[in-house]
C-alpha cells in the first residue's frame, strides 16, 4: 500500500513521543456489526482478544446490529466508525446520498441464498410461486433477491415476504410461521444455526445459481474519517487484514476468541462447532476469482462492475453510478 505523506510523518511523531515518554495514545473506534456475534465475526474476535487492534493503537469497541443497512446507516451518522455488512447494501445507501465507502472486502463472493423447508416440496425458485418466504427488513439479502426471481421467470409480487425480527428469523422459519416455506438468509450462517436448533438439512438455492455475480461483506467507514483521519482507516484496515489472515491459519483460536468474548452458548462445544461451521464457509470466500493474487481485503474493480451492472438492471440504482465511487484499496496493501 503506498502509505500517505501525512502518516509517514505522524509516525514520526509517534516515534519521538515514545521515545520521550514509553507510551502513544490509542484511537477509540468502534465496529458495527451486521448482526449479534456469529462465526463470521471470528475475525474480528480474534484481533481484539489477541491485542492485534491493541498493537495498531486501536482501543477496539465492537458491537452489534441489526441488519447491513442499519449498520452501515449508522457510520453514515456517526454513530460508529466502520461497519461490517452487505457491499449491496453500502451502494443503496451511497447512491441515496451517504457518505460512505468501502475500504476493505471480507466476503469476496455472495453467500446469499433461499434456503427452504425440506417438507415444504420447493425445489427450485421457480416453485416459489405463490408461497411465502420470510427476512428480516434491514438485511442485505433482500437487495438481489427480486434479480433471482426474474432470472426463474418471477416477479416480485409472485412471491409474499414476511419481515420478522432477526432474532426470531430461524424459529419462525423452524415453526413454518404463517405457512412460509423457507427465508432469505446467508449460507455462511443459517444452515448451522438451523441444524444446532434441531432442524434438517433445508434445501439450499444460492443466489448465485440464479444470476446474480456480486461481492459480499465489506468493511465500510465515512468518507469525512479517510479525510480526517487516514492513519487511523489505515491501522484499521491492516490490523483486520492480519485478523482475518491469522483466523485463516488457525480458524480454532479465531473460533475461541469469540467463544471467550461472547461466553454463554457460544464457549460450549455445540456452540463452538456452530461457529466453526460459519467461519468456514466465510474463510472459503475470503478471495474471488477474479483476485488472482490472493490479496486479502482487495476491491476488485471487476467484481464491483459486475455487481453494479446487476443493480442497474434490476435495482433502479442510477445509470451513471460509477462502480468506483463506492470503493477505495488505498488502504489494502
Amino acid at each position: 500500500m503506498k502509505k500517505t505523506a501525512l502518516r509517514t510523518a505522524m509516525l514520526a511523531v509517534v516515534a519521538c513521543i515514545g521515545l520521550t515518554s514509553g507510551a502513544s495514545a490509542e484511537d477509540d473506534a468502534r465496529l458495527r456489526l451486521n448482526w449479534m456475534y456469529y462465526g463470521s465475526h471470528a475475525g474480528f474476535a480474534l484481533g481484539k482478544d489477541k491485542g492485534v487492534y491493541e498493537e495498531a493503537d486501536i482501543d477496539l469497541d465492537i458491537r452489534s446490529g441489526n441488519g447491513s443497512s442499519s449498520a452501515h446507516r449508522l457510520v453514515a451518522n456517526g454513530d460508529s466508525d466502520f461497519a461490517y455488512g452487505s457491499c449491496a447494501a453500502l451502494i443503496n445507501l451511497a447512491s441515496q446520498g451517504a457518505e460512505i465507502i468501502s475500504v476493505a472486502v471480507i466476503d469476496a463472493m455472495g453467500s446469499e441464498a433461499v434456503i427452504i423447508r425440506p417438507d415444504s416440496g420447493v425445489e427450485s425458485i421457480a416453485d416459489l410461486k405463490g408461497k411465502k418466504i420470510l427476512t428480516t427488513a434491514n438485511a442485505g439479502v433482500n437487495t438481489f433477491f427480486p434479480i433471482v426471481l426474474a432470472d426463474a421467470g418471477l416477479t416480485p409480487d409472485d412471491v409474499t415476504i414476511t419481515n420478522v425480527p432477526d432474532g426470531a428469523l430461524v424459529s419462525s422459519y423452524l415453526q413454518g410461521a404463517g405457512g412460509a416455506v423457507g427465508m432469505l438468509g446467508g449460507l455462511d450462517d443459517k444452515p448451522a444455526e438451523i441444524k444446532a436448533n434441531g432442524g434438517e438439512d433445508p434445501v439450499l438455492l444460492p443466489y448465485s445459481n440464479y444470476g446474480v455475480d456480486q461481492v459480499g461483506y465489506c468493511i465500510s467507514t465515512r468518507k469525512a474519517l479517510i479525510e480526517e483521519n487516514p492513519d487511523l482507516v489505515d491501522r484499521f484496515v491492516d490490523a483486520t487484514i492480519s485478523s482475518y489472515k491469522q483466523a485463516e491459519a488457525d480458524p480454532d483460536a479465531a473460533v475461541a476468541s469469540i467463544a471467550d468474548i461472547v461466553g454463554g452458548s457460544m464457549a460450549e462445544d455445540e456452540g463452538k462447532a456452530q461457529a466453526r461451521a460459519v467461519l468456514d464457509v466465510t474463510l472459503g470466500l475470503l478471495y474471488s476469482a477474479a483476485n488472482t493474487d490472493k490479496k486479502l481485503g482487495l476491491n476488485v474493480p471487476s467484481d464491483w462492475q459486475s455487481m453494479i451492472n446487476l443493480m442497474k438492471e434490476y435495482n433502479d440504482l442510477d445509470p451513471n453510478a460509477d462502480p468506483a465511487s463506492f470503493y477505495t484499496n488505498q488502504f489494502v496493501d
